[in-house]
């Protein structure tokens, strides 16, 4: 059965509320503690589209295994150039290459709109299939912030990993100033 990796739609949101949830409460992906409704998330994923990032699915016959977004990595104007990833897949879906073939459709599309550079902020130093994941397809480990958040009852480290997009920073970015 083939994963089609698409761009996200409205009527994928209840999927993608659910997984966010799941990763909320048990993961440590995200460090939020309280997981956000349908209408939370149609609103963070309305502000990524209108803004011009990439928000996209993997389905297979018609369910939702995964989602993955870039957003900005920091909103100041010099930023501009550089984006966040995110991905998170179905708990019944781990280990099949869904987080791949999203990250690597991700990727893609962020060359297409001319980003430079994608950043991996990856919640904890266990997140072995993140970290890599990310390293496979050639993102390099920039650092570790220890102790940076508190969840589950623990102190969690995130892992940072980076990876050019493009010509990088060989040339000066086109992207405008917003």
């Amino acid at each position: 059965m083939s994963i089609l990796v698409r761009p996200s739609s409205d009527a994928d949101l209840a999927s993608i509320t659910e997984i966010y949830a799941h990763a909320v409460m048990h993961g440590t992906a995200s460090f939020e503690f309280a997981p956000p409704d349908r209408a939370e998330m149609a609103r963070r994923r309305a502000a990524l589209l209108d803004n011009g990032y990439p928000y996209l699915v993997a389905e297979r016959e018609g369910e939702i295994l995964g989602y993955a977004y870039a957003g900005p990595y920091r909103p100041r104007p010099a930023y501009r150039s550089t984006v966040e990833d995110s991905i998170y897949v179905a708990p019944a879906a781990h280990r099949l290459g869904i987080g791949r073939e999203l990250l690597s459709r991700l990727i893609t599309e962020c060359m297409a709109r001319d980003f430079r550079l994608m950043v991996a902020v990856i919640g904890d130093e266990e997140s072995h299939g993140s970290i890599r994941l990310h390293a496979s397809l050639g993102f390099e480990h920039v650092g570790v912030l220890k102790g940076i958040g508190y969840k589950h009852e623990r102190w969690l480290a995130t892992v940072l990993m980076q990876k050019s997009l493009g010509p990088g920073t060989a040339e000066p970015p086109t992207r405008p100033v917003p």
